[in-house]
């Protein structure tokens, strides 16, 4: 089988699947940490800005890419794994806190003030937040930074996601469609946060049809709202993909039909998105819930199957093969068992809501570890872009999370929603610095860098 040709090394950061209440997301390929191969096109490294300018001379171009990314991460690894300080910084000392302007970062802060109970501290800070024009400097008045660092001081990694925009019907047109489904109403969970398939409720002759209950789980006396727990002990695990599509068992509960499988199979994995409906309309679909079978990265697949190089892995390569291969393709993807359930949400301009609750704002929302960063806590990411590896330098609010955001220097960049944006979060994947913004004077959070738990990419 033909391999594709090598590329710069990324992983799709538009990848997660959603937990049972919100957006958790997983990479699509997955091969675990990698090392970024990036750094700032401005460091004050004379080495640093020799390699990123391409000043070497003699080397073929081949040769000198590869030299090139061995050497700048050599370069930033020190700065990148500095150790803990014992002191924090004030805002302003951070590294390019004055060029950002903080646009957007207002609107995102007032929206989490906006919640009935918005996460500590930001209970007391509300009441007294400035104008969006005086934000910066009660920002530095009020907060200290406090660096995020891992134990065995190996680099953060910055990743990216996005809501993605995709075409299809409210009925089906074509055979070539695929469909997102509601949550099914015999899904319920277990005590362990397990999915399983309530039995149908037998037919007599003096009941009415099982399929004319308000759900098949209430049908056989279990309750189906996500937040219901029920015993599993004569339940079974709920279905995989392969056996939810080839036994159409969710037949009659289809919420949108999409043009694109590939795009449908990815839109599971960002778990939320906009579809661009034939009458001109737009529908915008989010998680509602999953069959809880484990997730496997299809690009780790494509790599066993000789189809794709591990430099070549992201989302684009990902779905090139796929639609060059479509009488493969569908084997593929039922190599990951998870399936998602969409719901419809209400349209509007703003981000998709995280599982803090609240819309996300490109480039200032980022999903991190709950448990190592407070949900709703205010960070500044010290990073590259991922076009050019110029400094990505701003002040970010973590109001999401996901399953494969693990650590505490770790964190997935909220790009937007659009074509633009899907290219830039399938490619981010860069060298991490990261602090924690907490007012002064207030106990800083207990933040584990000894967690087991790798820093995943």
């Amino acid at each position: 089988m033909n391999r594709a040709p090598m590329r710069r090394a990324s992983l799709p950061a538009a990848h997660r699947p959603p937990d049972e209440e919100h957006h958790q997301r997983q990479h699509a390929a997955g091969f675990g940490e990698q090392d970024p191969r990036l750094v700032h096109a401005g460091d004050s490294s004379s080495l640093v800005g020799w390699l990123a300018a391409g000043r070497v001379a003699g080397l073929a171009a081949p040769v000198f890419r590869r030299t090139r990314a061995i050497l700048l991460l050599a370069a930033i690894t020190p700065a990148v794994c500095t150790a803990a300080q014992s002191l924090p910084l004030a805002p302003s000392q951070l590294p390019g806190w004055y060029d950002d302007s903080l646009a957007g970062l207002h609107r995102a802060i007032e929206r989490q003030c906006a919640l009935p109970h918005p996460p500590q501290p930001w209970p007391a800070l509300c009441p007294n937040l400035p104008p969006a024009h005086a934000l910066k400097g009660w920002l530095d008045a009020q907060f200290a930074a406090w660096p995020l660092v891992r134990e065995n001081g190996a680099p953060g990694l910055l990743t990216g996601y996005y809501e993605p925009v995709v075409d299809g019907s409210r009925h089906r047109e074509h055979d070539g469609q695929a469909p997102l489904y509601r949550r099914p109403p015999d899904l319920v969970r277990g005590p362990d946060g397990s999915r399983l398939r309530a039995a149908a409720r037998p037919k007599t002759a003096d009941s009415p049809d099982a399929a004319a209950a308000p759900d098949a789980a209430a049908a056989s006396g279990l309750p189906a709202s996500p937040g219901t727990v029920v015993s599993a002990k004569t339940l079974q695990p709920y279905p995989s993909r392969a056996e939810i599509e080839t036994g159409r068992l969710l037949a009659g509960r289809e919420l949108v039909w999409l043009d694109d499988p590939v795009e449908a199979f990815f839109l599971q994995i960002q778990g939320s998105g906009r579809v661009r409906l034939r009458d001109g309309g737009t529908m915008r679909v989010g998680f509602a819930d999953h069959n809880g079978q484990p997730y496997y990265p299809i690009g780790r697949e494509l790599v066993a199957r000789g189809a794709l190089a591990p430099e070549a892995v992201d989302a684009e390569a990902i779905k090139a093969w796929l639609r060059a291969h479509p009488a493969e393709a569908a084997a593929v993807m039922r190599r990951n068992r998870r399936y998602v359930f969409f719901r419809e949400l209400p349209d509007g301009d703003d981000g998709p809501p995280g599982s803090l609750g609240v819309a996300l704002t490109p480039l200032r929302s980022v999903a991190t570890d709950p448990a190592q960063v407070p949900p709703g806590a205010l960070l500044f990411i010290d990073s590259t872009h991922p076009d050019d590896g110029a400094p990505l330098r701003r002040a970010v609010l973590s109001q999401d999370r996901g399953a494969a955001i693990t650590g505490a220097v770790r964190a997935d960049l909220f790009w937007g929603a659009d074509d633009a944006a899907g290219r830039l979060a399938g490619r981010t994947k860069q060298p991490l610095r990261m602090w924690l913004l907490w007012p002064k004077g207030l106990a800083k959070p207990v933040i584990n860098p000894s967690s087991n738990r790798p820093a995943s990419g």
